[in-house]
């Protein structure tokens, strides 16, 4: 007579169906914590539409989404420093000195060795522009990347120098009436095209739009993306894969002063002027949607999705309390500490994931001696 041995399921499994196939088990702590962003847009969403029947109009809709997207590209771009581990502190800075670029170059420019003066086109003046933010990046990335230098004292350094330079460019003036153009000289069309409303949407919502998908499908269907999270996750251990560590470190940089500098851009059409003071604190709310959003800002974790969701949060908190009369200094407040909690749920996250990780491999390890220890001899 044979006997048939079944093997013990796997520890740590959940529990089966009738059928065999493992049954999902719902986790609402999970839920709580992985979903905290969505969570708290619904909540302020309903509080001040309760509180206000101005809050949810389409003209109202329509502004925070104009103002959020402003706040949403550079929080992508912050998005990719982050995974990585890092920090740009210079990307507020970089929006100024974009359209300080950009507002000189309507003024003309100065051919030297000649009385001439250059008046580029509309997309001529947006590249160059855009492409100094790039360059920017490249030097924080340059800097970080070959030198070692640690992100926070790099880009801090280059906060001060990008505004000085912008304070430099305008000399203490705004650049308001040139940024019209004139149509004998070929550059008119500014604002035709960045202050447009394709559907009823501004500009700069489409281009959040484009750019959340065009970095989702970067970090999610790319090698670079692979890269991105396995250098934020472990940098030694993607160094000894054969990730280029330092590539990926100088790219993510140039990315986000891209994004900077095409905020620039659109937030020089969206005030029809150029300041010296614009851009000021989009840092620090870059960062802000970026952990609301879910990312670690020891890298390795975040998401796009995240990232939109919490730029959403910020701007419909902040809307809402302007909306419901509460003073801008208790805004700074409300805000900050919105920020604090965001940044302690993912503490709590972080350790209860360690927490249950720890108890996993007790149980795992556990089975695996009962699995070893040789049978007791049977007596003669």
């Amino acid at each position: 007579m044979s006997t048939t041995t079944t093997a013990p399921a796997p520890s740590g499994a959940g529990p089966t169906t009738s059928g065999g196939a493992p049954a999902r088990s719902f986790n609402l702590n999970a839920v709580l914590i992985e979903g905290r962003a969505l969570i708290a847009l619904v909540i302020i969403v309903a509080i001040f539409a309760i509180m206000s029947d101005n809050y949810l109009t389409t003209g109202n809709l329509t502004t925070i989404t104009k103002q959020v997207a402003f706040n949403a590209i550079v929080a992508l771009g912050m998005l990719m420093v982050i995974l990585n581990g890092g920090i740009d502190l210079s990307v507020g800075s970089t929006v100024g000195l974009t359209a300080a670029v950009a507002g000189n170059l309507f003024r003309g420019l100065d051919l030297p060795l000649t009385q001439a003066i250059m008046f580029p086109q509309v997309w001529v003046i947006v590249v160059l522009s855009v492409a100094v933010g790039m360059l920017v990046g490249w030097v924080n990335g340059l800097l970080i990347a070959k030198l070692n230098l640690a992100p926070f004292i790099v880009t801090l350094g280059m906060l001060y120098v990008a505004r000085g330079l912008t304070q430099v460019l305008l000399n203490g003036q705004n650049i308001t009436n040139e940024l019209s153009g004139q149509p004998y000289l070929g550059n008119t069309g500014f604002f035709e095209v960045f202050a447009s409303r394709p559907l009823g949407l501004p500009i700069s919502a489409w281009v959040m739009i484009i750019l959340a998908v065009v970095f989702s499908l970067l970090l999610t269907r790319t090698p670079f993306g692979r890269w991105l999270y396995a250098t934020g996750s472990n940098e030694r251990a993607a160094q000894l894969s054969g990730v280029p560590v330092k590539r990926v470190q100088t790219r993510i940089y140039v990315i986000s002063g891209f994004c900077a500098g095409v905020v620039g851009i659109l937030q020089m059409a969206n005030i029809s002027s150029s300041t010296a003071d614009l851009g000021q604190f989009y840092e620090l709310n870059a960062i802000a949607a970026v952990v609301i959003g879910g990312a670690a800002l020891s890298g390795g974790r975040g998401t796009v999705r995240g990232t939109i969701i919490g730029a959403f949060v910020i701007g419909f908190l902040a809307n809402g309390l302007v909306i419901v009369g509460v003073s801008p200094f208790w805004q700074q407040v409300i805000t900050g500490a919105v920020i604090i909690l965001a940044v302690a749920v993912d503490q709590i996250q972080q350790i209860i994931q360690r927490r249950r990780s720890a108890r996993r491999a007790v149980v795992n390890a556990k089975a695996a001696n009962r699995g070893s220890t040789p049978p007791a001899a049977s007596p003669a």
